[in-house]
């Protein structure tokens, strides 16, 4: 009787929450649900586990899970999902709350979850789920997570004989997760046109996950994500995947799959890892590549980072995320170094706060390579933040900045900040923050008088 009354109150809260604003309180029922017991996801009836899937890893689980729910949606499956990116303990339990009898009974035939790498091994034990998508595993929250590794060894820990993993053949850590489970799927992308090959300094590798020898990347799809071998064992990215995407066409948003084109919405390498992770799962459910292909077509990805914005005769480019590893900040600098028109490029990062103590630091941007940035035609830098941004600065005079180029805004205000886009001619401009200052720069240039592309 405990855990329905749980239920009840914690149903009207979240139906409260959804009337006062459906953006916010995502995961608010559900925390409240666990404060008052703690195992309450695990009192849940009728969920076959079969048809759960959690979806993990550093990069690209959002953007994966709300494609795979899209895609189950559009093939008239019934789902329940944390859409809303709570991925911890209280955003799963908010999501069976919203999808459930008042008696306790999941009432969707599938439960897809994105799921937080750290708070896998909890929430798998009070919800044993069979099926879990990983994406990769790689440096991120460093203030939280510590070393990648230490996250390899909570799903090695957490991972049953029960279970289907799917995984990415080019990416060496998670897919050594292979020998925890019964099963493993794997998805792959050939060599397309931003494949390419690293032979500089910053060209770090991982030790291998078998034997702790250098892994070696043959090539690069992705930052640390590409065909590998290790130089002591065997363990390398297989030759042939269960899933292979290949002939990527990035002007045209196509690529072959099986023995068919696909068209797909986005078509950035990150993207095309996250298809083919989708392929593969719904194909083993038994989804027919042409249901699969009509979810792709009318996908549209609310988890998308990018605005364009037409400001004082300027074309600008606003991408944005996390800034808390850099193979997600690599990604959209691949993007900006793409672009060969004259341009400026403004990069701000910012004090991360979500828990103390807080963490300011410029290591993942030094990561990073900026020097196609700065070949590519640019003829302004603008480095910005009260953190560190003489820190960013820095890193583009490295690359090959012209220090004279160079603009340094010690600062989080706006208004100060694109002042400088008086004094730039470039009509092209990119600007890079993370996420959680988003609102405040979109609102600076709405209230300017800009008009959204």
């Amino acid at each position: 009787m405990r855990f329905l009354l749980t239920l009840w109150i914690c149903k009207f809260i979240a139906f409260a929450v959804n009337l006062v604003d459906k953006k916010r309180g995502s995961n608010y029922s559900g925390k409240i649900a666990i404060r008052l017991m703690p195992d309450f996801v695990a009192r849940f009836k009728k969920i076959d586990y079969d048809k759960v899937y959690f979806i993990s890893g550093t990069n690209g689980k959002s953007t994966t899970t709300n494609l795979l729910n899209h895609t189950l949606l559009s093939a008239s499956k019934g789902v329940a999902c944390n859409t809303e990116g709570a991925n911890m303990m209280g955003g799963v339990a908010t999501t069976l709350i919203k999808n459930s009898t008042l008696g306790g009974a999941l009432n969707k035939e599938f439960l897809v979850l994105e799921i937080d790498e750290r708070s896998f091994p909890a929430i798998h034990k009070v919800l044993p789920g069979r099926n879990l998508g990983l994406t990769n595993l790689q440096k991120d929250q460093v203030q939280r997570n510590g070393d990648p590794d230490f996250i390899l060894r909570k799903f090695r820990g957490a991972i049953t004989k029960d279970m289907t993993l799917y995984l990415n053949n080019e990416e060496p850590r998670s897919r050594s997760l292979e020998e925890q489970a019964g099963k493993a799927v794997y998805f792959s992308v050939a060599d397309n046109d931003k494949t390419y090959t690293r032979n500089d300094f910053y060209n770090v590798t991982l030790p291998c996950p078998k034997c702790g020898h250098p892994i070696v990347y043959d090539k690069y799809n992705l930052a640390n994500i590409g065909p590998f071998h290790c130089v002591k064992c065997d363990y390398a990215s297989y030759k042939e995947a269960d899933v292979t995407i290949s002939g990527i066409d990035f002007e045209q948003n196509t690529f072959v799959c099986g023995d068919s084109v696909w068209n797909v919405p986005y078509n950035n390498p990150f993207y095309i890892y996250n298809f083919a992770m989708c392929i593969a799962i719904c194909r083993n459910i038994g989804l027919t590549d042409t249901e699969i292909q009509k979810g792709f077509a009318s996908f549209n990805n609310r988890a998308n980072h990018r605005d364009v914005i037409y400001f004082k005769g300027k074309e600008i480019y606003y991408l944005r995320g996390k800034q808390e590893n850099p193979e997600a900040l690599q990604s959209q600098l691949d993007i900006i170094a793409a672009d060969q028109r004259e341009k400026a490029v403004f990069v701000g990062m910012y004090r991360i706060t979500d828990f103390y103590p807080h963490y300011g630091g410029s290591f993942y941007f030094f990561d990073c390579d900026f020097t196609p940035i700065v070949e590519s035609n640019t003829t302004d830098f603008v480095a910005f933040s009260q953190t560190v941004a003489n820190d960013i600065a820095s890193r583009m005079i490295l690359a090959g900045a012209e220090e004279s180029r160079v603009q340094i805004y010690d600062t989080n205000d706006p208004a100060i900040i694109f002042k400088a886009l008086d004094e730039i001619d470039a009509k092209v401009v990119y600007i890079l923050t993370n996420t959680y200052h988003a609102p405040e720069i979109k609102a600076y240039f709405k209230e300017g008088g800009a008009s959204n592309g």
